[in-house]
């Protein structure tokens, strides 16, 4: 008989202090409260968790995946004066006034709050999606691998919005501390110099995109001390889709697959590493948790996605983002339950335990929905552009989510307490600093203090980054984001035209 792929984690009988103390030797930046909240979930079922639902559950709570902060209860005060309470920054601030909006504009919004992408209207027959996300930490750490991954991770995204959108163009803002940084002014061992940083992310961004044949068209770069620690990497995609296929659902009885890339030990925790803080010790712990790009994967990919929602044999799709399968058949089977077989995963290499198949956030891979007829087809477009496709399991109605690995079940959880983090109970004062006031200028030549100023970092030219980017591929780029006399004066903004519309 094989050794076992997996273990059992005591956690029923520990104390508070031993659960957070279980929390950081894992990784799963649960605070003392989660685990107390897992402790009695199992404690319910009497049962110990397998090392394999631990993951789940962190990386379906993290703050990366569930956005814990911005859905807190805070108790905020001005001045020391009478507190009010604030459920959820989200509801309260984005989504609410939002739906107003909608509710002053309809037709205009399709969908949102909902999809890997929000939809808007474009004409009768075509909307337009975009997401942002960031890729901060991993690009700290491994700048060109964390930006690359970043830009790859939000085509994905649009890739999973709806049935499949096409991405159209792409952008990015950037925050570093400046390039001209002394080192000896950098305080914390095992930083990487603003300027390694700033190579690094930018030609990630560029070989992502470029390889992909999606343009870069907008963006923007800030420099300031701050970000000397912690630089903010923030990509985004945009992209076209039929408006008759941005509803999606699932349903029990579909065949859940993935499409394109294997699943290594790349990009393990993630999803928990990213909701952790910085530290000294990042930089030499946590090279596992960023993930290695492969943009040819992920352009055949694509081909093929677009390829099979044209032919109608899409029922639902989202990509293998932070969490990996946990997070996307997690989602995907969220609703209906089903069964996820490990054994079927094509891998990178040999020997990999059960949580770090289903937690692996190895690149380039979607997971989709289809029905069992369809299966023929798909197989045979698979083959067509070149990429992998793999049936890992199908959904039911149970409502529970089982993965089996090497014949035993290594994660039997119920969906209800799965995707019911805890809300987290926040306090925050505010206190007004002294108003700004104008400063004179000096009584004196201000030529020399123009140069200054034209020179800073904040606003000096970003045409040789710009550059770097191909803003053309595609053919559809009318105003382009530089223009001018010489072809080197920054745009606002710039305008893409789209096939197949007027608009």
């Amino acid at each position: 008989m094989s050794a076992k792929t997996y273990r059992t984690v005591p956690v029923r009988n520990l104390s508070s202090d031993e659960l957070l103390e279980l929390s950081k030797k894992q990784k799963l930046s649960l605070s003392r409260e989660d685990m107390e909240v897992v402790q009695q979930i199992f404690r319910e079922i009497d049962r110990d968790p397998t090392d394999v639902e631990l993951e789940v559950i962190a990386q379906t709570w993290s703050e990366h995946c569930k956005h814990r902060i911005f859905s807190a209860s805070i108790s905020h005060s001005v001045n020391g004066g009478a507190p009010e309470t604030v459920n959820s920054l989200f509801k309260t601030y984005i989504k609410k006034p939002s739906e107003k909006i909608m509710e002053r504009k309809p037709g205009f919004v399709l969908s949102a709050f909902d999809d890997n992408a929000g939809f808007i209207a474009l004409d009768d027959n075509l909307a337009v999606c975009l997401k942002a996300e960031t890729h901060n930490h991993p690009s700290a750490i491994e700048p060109y691998a964390g930006a690359n991954t970043g830009l790859g991770g939000v085509i994905r995204d649009i890739l999973g919005a709806g049935k499949g959108a096409k991405p159209i163009a792409s952008l990015d803002v950037f925050c570093f501390g400046a390039p001209d940084t002394n080192p000896a002014d950098i305080t914390a061992p095992d930083v990487i110099h603003p300027l390694g940083i700033m190579r690094g992310v930018v030609r990630g961004v560029r070989d992502y995109g470029n390889r992909m044949g999606i343009p870069t068209v907008n963006g923007a770069i800030q420099f300031d001390p701050t970000y000397i620690y912690n630089p903010l990497v923030f990509c985004g995609t945009a992209g076209v889709i039929p408006r008759g296929d941005i509803l999606k659902e699932m349903r029990p009885g579909l065949k859940v697959i993935v499409i394109g890339g294997r699943t290594g030990r790349d990009g393990l925790k993630g999803a928990t590493f990213s909701s952790a803080a910085l530290d000294e010790a990042s930089h030499e712990e946590d090279f596992t948790a960023v993930q290695i790009g492969n943009p040819i994967e992920e352009k055949k990919t694509l081909d093929f996605i677009l390829e099979a929602r044209e032919r109608g044999l899409i029922v639902f799709i989202t990509d293998c983002g932070a969490g990996g399968f946990s997070s996307a058949a997690g989602e995907m089977l969220s609703v209906t339950g089903g069964e996820i077989f490990l054994d079927n995963a094509p891998l990178k290499e040999p020997g990999l335990i059960s949580w770090e198949i289903f937690l692996s956030e190895s690149q380039e891979r979607m997971v989709m929905a289809v029905e069992e007829k369809d299966l023929p087809e798909l197989r045979k477009l698979a083959d067509t552009f070149q990429t992998e496709l793999t049936v890992l399991g199908h959904s039911d109605n149970t409502g529970i989510l089982k993965v089996w690995h090497k014949g035993e079940l290594v994660c039997c959880l119920d969906n209800s307490k799965l995707h019911d983090a805890p809300i987290k109970k926040l306090e925050s004062v505010f206190t007004p600093g002294k108003a700004l006031t104008g400063q004179p200028l000096p009584d004196k030549d201000l030529n020399k203090s123009l140069e200054t100023v034209m020179g800073d970092f904040a606003i000096v030219s970003r045409e040789p980054i710009i550059r770097e980017y191909d803003h053309e591929v595609q053919g559809n780029t009318i105003l382009k984001p530089l223009a001018g006399a010489q072809a080197d004066a920054p745009q606002d903004g710039s305008v893409v035209d789209i096939d197949g519309s007027d608009k």
